[in-house]
Parts: structure tokens; sequence; C-alpha cells
């Protein structure tokens, strides 16, 4: 057993705020992977859906390598309970700084039992959206805000605006200005919301 794991955040954990502070995060991109808004289930008495990633040898997926100790692994599943871990082949992963070797890991994918688009009963929520693209501002700036939207798949799943009362457990506040850019930036991409 290592002292340290790595896993790929395409998602919410791009966001440093939902990680533990202790961990080291690489920017870079995952060859051989699509992301899809493809998770519907419950959460508490109403039904949400989430980010995923399947395997597409003709797409590319911009994210972060997370390395941290491993004695994390547990609340990290717990986290990603939809999800099972998947190791990701030799150099499927290339950072951005190209001075930087390609780096192992692994990736969370859905369960089969969970693996379906969302729906009006199954939104994706306002407030999830905010979190993954503050995480990809950060990283990429605008740009990255624009080539996440562009690149994920599954927008025709309506959004239900709960910016105001988030019920995202990892919400992040964001400034108007920044919401106002994810707004357009999402019109322009094809989002809907309910």
């Amino acid at each position: 057993m290592t002292d340290t794991i790595s896993y790929f955040g395409y998602g919410s954990l791009v966001n440093d705020c939902t990680r533990p502070a202790n961990g080291v995060a690489v920017p870079g991109r995952l060859s051989g992977w699509r992301r899809e808004w493809r998770i519907a289930g419950r959460m508490g008495n109403f039904g949400v859906c989430s980010l995923t990633v399947r395997p597409d040898a003709s797409r590319e997926v911009a994210g972060l390598m997370v390395r941290e100790d491993a004695s994390g692994l547990p609340d990290l599943d717990e986290r990603e309970w939809r999800y099972e871990r998947c190791e990701l082949a030799a150099g499927a992963f290339r950072p951005d700084d190209p001075s930087l070797p390609p780096m192992a890991g692994f990736v969370y994918t859905a369960r089969a039992e969970h693996y379906r688009w969302g729906d009006a009963d199954h939104p994706i929520l306002q407030s999830y959206v905010d979190c993954v693209l503050a995480g990809f501002l950060k990283y990429w700036g605008e740009a990255g805000v624009r080539e996440f939207v562009q690149t994920t798949c599954g927008w025709h799943v309506p959004i239900l605006p709960d910016r105001d009362e988030p019920f995202y457990p990892r919400a992040v506040k964001i400034d108007t200005q920044t919401q106002a850019l994810f707004d357009d930036v999402l019109r322009k991409g094809g989002a809907c919301w309910l």
C-alpha cells in the first residue's frame, strides 16, 4: 500500500474548495475519455443529474490529476458512491506543463445502475455547475469554461436554478459578474433551465 493516491478530477473535484487542502493538483488532459451529464439518482428527497466520464478513443477531457494522502480514500469513495474507480492507462494523463511527465492514477466512472441521462425529474443543479465552472475558470480562465461546456455531452438535461438556495452540498459563492459569464456560456452552449 502506498502513502498517496492519485485520481483524475473532471467536475467538482477541479474546484480546490471541494478537496482536502493537503492535496497537490496538476492541471492537464486525459485522453480517451468523454465527459457527460449521465448519472441520475436521488439526493435526499429529490432527483439530480451528475457528471461522469466514459471511454471514447476520439476525445480528451481537461481536468486535474490530484495526489493526496491515501488515508483520504475512504472519504473520497464515500463522496463518489455512485461511481467506481477505474485505473487509467499508462500515459493517458498529460500535464499542461510539458516539463512534467505523464502521470498514473484512477478516475471515477458511473456505476451501471446510475448511468442514465437526467431529465426534468433529475435535473442538473445550477449550484453544482457553478462549483465545477469556478474550478475551470481558476485553472484555464474563460477559455476553460467555454471548453468545458463545448466538450461535455448532455446539455439537453435541464438545469435547476438553485443558486440562491443551493441544494448542492459543496456549493461555492461566486460574484454576479462570474454568474453572468457562466450563464452566457451555458446559453450559447445549448443549456436549458427548468
